[in-house]
């Protein structure tokens, strides 16, 4: 009896051991929470509401049941915003930025109480709307056009400012789209058809111009050789042996580059010496 009684104490103890070291496993597991990389915490508690501190990265501890820590993520995120709007001359535009938004670290508690972890979901969507057609409204249709970096540069201001007044930063805004009515992009085709036809016609109202100015240039330069050539006769006849052996040579230089010309003495008997034998006195002919 003795030994039994003794046996059931240890067992005893042991089962109060187990509980108790299970107790506390499960107390520190449930008071334990990771913040990873990238990412702040902050705690709700149950008596004070949200607590001001921002948890850094790593591991926490926290009261179980009467604390909840909420994860934010802080890294740079992506997001396009789409508007459908109007120009400064009534044309209606269609136009999607991209941007890189982050909660300030500092407000996050203040993000939370007011907005909650969608909070871009509630902010970005609307507060880019305003932006993007109180800008797009400053410039007509060309302007969109021909001024893309300026109106890009402006968006990008106001959506800066707009969303630092609700604790977001923006570190990037870019124009991704944009694009008109079809009745307004069919006109613009017209337009530039239109302009390209009328560049192609003043470039050959240029063209006739200056192929007139080359004809006058050149009818000049043929009443100005007349008048020398009638000149040069009028004073002998040296001018026109001139130009006689001027073609001369031209003749003789275009004979002289011909495969298919041969060259023969002046003499009429040369066939007639082709069948002697050569003597001292009358070398052979070449054809």
């Amino acid at each position: 009896d003795k030994l039994e009684a003794q046996m059931e104490k240890i067992l005893n103890r042991i089962v109060t051991g187990a509980l108790g070291l299970g107790t506390a496993a499960s107390l520190l597991s449930t008071s334990i929470y990771v913040v990873e990389a990238g990412h702040r915490a902050i705690l709700f508690d149950r008596i004070k509401g949200v607590r001001p501190a921002v948890m850094s990265e790593g591991m926490h501890f926290k009261i179980p049941w009467f604390q909840t820590p909420t994860i934010y993520d802080v890294r740079s995120t992506p997001r396009n915003i789409k508007s459908e709007t109007g120009s400064k001359d009534l044309q209606t535009v269609s136009i999607t930025v991209r941007i890189l938004f982050k909660p300030d670290e500092s407000h996050i508690p203040q993000i939370h109480s007011r907005y909650g972890t969608d909070y871009d979901e509630k902010v970005l969507p609307s507060l880019g709307n305003e932006v993007l057609k109180s800008v797009v409204a400053q410039f007509d249709a060309g302007e969109l056009i021909t001024q893309r970096e300026h109106v890009s540069r402006e968006i990008r201001e106001a959506l800066v400012k707009r969303a630092s007044e609700f604790h977001i930063l923006l570190d990037d805004v870019a124009i991704t789209h944009l694009s008109f009515s079809q009745e307004y992009t069919a006109a613009v085709e017209h337009k530039q058809v239109a302009q390209q036809e009328a560049e192609r016609q003043r470039f050959v109202v240029l063209k006739n111009e200056q192929l007139k100015k080359a004809d006058v240039i050149h009818a000049e330069g043929e009443a100005e050789a007349a008048r020398l050539i009638a000149q040069g006769m009028a004073s002998g006849p040296g001018f026109i042996e001139l130009r006689r052996l001027e073609a001369m040579r031209e003749i003789a230089d275009t004979l002289s580059k011909s495969k298919n010309i041969t060259y023969l003495p002046s003499s009429s008997n040369v066939f007639m010496n082709m069948g002697n034998p050569p003597t001292g006195n009358n070398p052979p002919s070449l054809l």
